[in-house]
């Protein structure tokens, strides 16, 4: 958006040269705008609203994911909470993720106004003022918003409460289900076909979540299985160790890159 334009009423240069212009935009630490009528073109706005939107959309996607870890049912991460804040006025027992709930709710309002900034692009005769008061709105209310819902989202990472016991507990609560993707994968590996493994690991699979049955009691117990898994490589496919091993790689690969920017 970092353009100008000096070019007259309809964008001509009847009364200036294009000289000039350039030179202005320059000293102004602008680059003249290639083609303009009396305005400059209005999805170079569009386009940076519709940043901002995308930006709080990427804020609004972990708000919403703490807001789910913190239902009762999951409780395996919650916004901070201090001493003596209250949280549900019905139910005193509850901690309800305000601040998450607020992210999302003004994500909205920043992705509607990327909705009324693409409406600013099409002009009568491409030089109308409509789009004036348009954004005159959502300009500082965008812009604003996203400065605040960064704030907030930074405030919540920060003090992000993590129940890594909570976490545990509701794996072993699937009694093993987690572990069927890397059963079918390392059956398939071990020679037997995919589709005769895929089978054999939904078959078990959906008798012990019919039954609230435990799957890898199931999966031990099955003699097709152990034709081709011995105990050591069950022992490998049902470990979450083994599916954390990339786990400091991912970290590294990304926090690297920012600690590289910033030095």
């Amino acid at each position: 958006m970092r353009v100008g334009k000096l070019s007259g009423a309809v964008g001509t240069f009847a009364h200036i040269s294009p000289e000039v212009e350039e030179r202005i935009c320059a000293r102004l630490g602008l680059r003249a705008a290639p083609i303009t009528s009396q305005v400059l073109s209005r999805d170079l706005h569009a386009h940076y609203i519709a940043t901002l939107a995308g930006i709080a959309s990427s804020l609004e996607k972990i708000a919403l994911e703490i807001r789910h870890l913190q239902r009762t049912e999951v409780r395996e991460a919650e916004e901070p909470f201090a001493a003596g804040q209250k949280g549900s006025s019905a139910m005193p027992h509850k901690r309800n993720p305000v601040t998450s709930e607020q992210i999302c709710g003004l994500a909205r309002m920043v992705r509607s106004n990327a909705q009324a900034a693409f409406e600013n692009v099409a002009l009568w005769h491409e030089r109308d003022i409509s789009h004036s008061s348009v954004e005159r709105i959502i300009f500082p209310d965008s812009t604003i918003l996203i400065d605040y819902l960064l704030a907030k989202t930074t405030w919540l990472i920060r003090g992000l409460r993590v129940n890594a016991d909570r976490m545990r507990r509701n794996l072993d609560e699937t009694r093993g289900l987690v572990f069927s993707g890397q059963l079918l994968l390392d059956l398939a590996a071990a020679g037997m076909s995919r589709e005769e493994a895929y089978r054999l690991v939904q078959q078990n699979a959906m008798t012990a979540w019919e039954k609230e049955g435990d799957f890898r009691a199931a999966i031990q117990a099955d003699p097709q299985i152990h034709r081709y898994l011995t105990e050591k490589d069950l022992n490998r496919a049902f470990s979450i160790e083994r599916q954390l091993t990339n786990l400091n790689y991912i970290f590294d690969r990304v926090f690297q890159k920012e600690l590289q920017k910033r030095l």
